[in-house]
């Protein structure tokens, strides 16, 4: 049996928590930042996907939401079309004033046969620490 693999970052975002959880449930916002998603809602059981890899590697991302607490905490499954493994992706916000903390939990890694923990750890470290800061700094 793999040994569990989770990868967890936390963030401070000088931005309201409704800007942030905007950019992260808002299919247009999205587009800007993160992915172009197809059938995204920020509903309980809404599923959809999104195509995104390194070059000569795309895969088509198959998600669902499968928990959401209106501007605090929204969580769907993640998988690949046509490979094995099922993850789990949290964004939770909590409110520091004039900032925002996220907190972003990827677990279930360990489940996949050809994405590597390392593999998220920078995609997430460029979503977390570039794309979105921008996306928020051009907004406010």
């Amino acid at each position: 049996m793999k040994q569990e693999q989770t990868v967890i970052m936390e963030r401070v975002y000088s931005a309201p928590v409704a800007d942030v959880w905007h950019a992260i449930t808002d299919r247009e916002a999205m587009k800007q930042w993160y992915f172009d998603t197809t059938g995204f809602s920020p509903e309980v059981g809404a599923e959809f996907s999104f195509s995104a890899g390194k070059e000569g590697h795309k895969c088509v991302h198959l998600c669902q939401v499968t928990e959401i607490i209106p501007g605090k905490k929204i969580s769907y499954s993640w998988r690949y079309e046509g490979e094995e493994g099922d993850s789990l992706l949290t964004w939770e916000l909590f409110d520091e004033g004039v900032s925002t903390r996220l907190k972003l939990t990827h677990s279930g890694l360990e489940t996949f046969a050809i994405h590597k923990k390392e593999d998220f750890i920078a995609g997430w470290t460029y979503f977390l620490d570039t794309a979105l800061p921008k996306f928020l700094t051009v907004k406010s």
